[in-house]
């Protein structure tokens, strides 16, 4: 459903009513040279060599000119509407899973192949402007390419990963958190050991201490969402089996304002697959990944296929390159009612010689 436009100042919407005042004037006008020609045959003659063509013509300059001051008196209340705009995302992390599950083949020719396809493929859809870093998480999680604006990097980052043992999906959303705010003193290390739980210490509780060994500020959460320069896409199957709690780890991210688009690969039902002399079933836990977008004003989407996943990283770049806002249009209306008002003397000069 489309937001309706709203206006800062709405008190001016009632000069809108000297439009029907300026349409009754004008057909006042008519009437008159009307009255006016009838006395003299000549100008009557006139009129009928005109013919019915030049009789509409003469009434499209002041039609034209009569919208141009709705448009422009419309300008006057300052009106808002919700409009598509070019994003300000300048920093794009890809949260990536290299789990052993990753090897599961119901995702053709296996999640991991799949996924890195998918996401170079995003890449090159991205403005060459938006950075963008990696993050690759199993039983931990490392920063394997920061912040970029090279593509060339990014996809060798992509092309050397290497599947390990276990899934941490919540120490991939801090890793990538601590990437987007080095200077926020996320201690990274003793939440990824679980030192932190074992205390009793939620994650943005922990005393912040910058550079200088200062203790900092306290934390301040803003509203989920609404930081716009940056944003994470988690990549993985979803079944957490070590490391940060997954929600936990959605909430830091919520209260500093950082969405998190999640991507759930893999089957439903999922496969059983062998690694290292152990097997195990690995099935896409979607619960987890639905829940963390929505904690964080994002969004979820699943890719059951290899085909699936590149469709979901071309509609994650329409979604990160766009964004809708809510924004002052009077300037684009002025720029409307004055093409009007230049149409309308134009023509008006055209083809009587004089402006209205």
């Amino acid at each position: 459903m489309t937001a309706p436009m709203t206006f800062l100042w709405p008190q001016f919407l009632w000069l809108l009513l000297l439009l029907p005042l300026l349409v009754l004037l004008y057909v006042w006008l008519l009437r008159r040279k009307k009255k006016m020609a009838l006395r003299y045959a000549s100008l009557s003659i006139v009129r009928e060599a005109m013919g019915k063509g030049q009789s509409f013509k003469r009434h499209v300059p002041p039609l034209l000119f009569l919208l141009s001051l709705g448009v422009m008196l419309l300008a006057s209340s300052r009106p808002f509407a919700v409009i598509t705009l070019p994003s300000d995302q300048q920093t794009i992390m890809l949260a990536m899973d290299v789990s052993g599950s990753m090897r599961a083949t119901d995702v053709k020719p296996n999640r991991l192949v799949a996924s890195q396809d998918a996401a170079k493929a995003f890449l090159t859809e991205l403005p060459r402007n938006v950075r963008v870093g990696v993050v690759a998480f199993a039983g931990t999680a490392s920063v394997v390419q920061p912040p970029t604006l090279s593509r060339e990097d990014l996809v060798a980052a992509i092309d050397k990963f290497q599947l390990q043992r276990g899934t941490a999906i919540g120490n991939g959303i801090v890793v990538s958190l601590a990437e987007l705010f080095p200077d926020a003193g996320i201690d990274i290390a003793s939440m990824q050991s679980g030192r932190d739980r074992q205390r009793g210490v939620a994650i943005d509780q922990q005393p912040v201490v910058g550079k200088d060994g200062k203790e900092k500020k306290p934390f301040v959460p803003v509203a989920p969402g609404s930081y716009t320069s940056a944003a994470i896409i988690l990549l993985t199957d979803g079944q957490r089996t070590t490391g940060v709690d997954s929600m936990d780890a959605a909430k830091a991210a919520a209260d500093r304002g950082v969405r998190i688009y999640t991507v759930g690969v893999g089957t439903v039902d999922g496969e059983t697959i062998g690694f290292e002399g152990w097997s195990m079933r690995v099935k896409l836990d979607e619960e987890t990944l639905k829940g963390i977008a929505r904690n964080t004003q994002a969004e979820y989407f699943y890719a059951g296929t290899a085909g699936d996943l590149k469709k979901v990283y071309e509609s994650l770049s329409s979604r990160l390159t766009v964004v809708k806002k809510e924004t002052e249009i009077s300037g684009l209306l002025a720029l409307v009612a004055a093409a009007f008002a230049l149409l309308s003397a134009g023509l008006s000069l055209a083809w009587f010689n004089r402006i209205l």
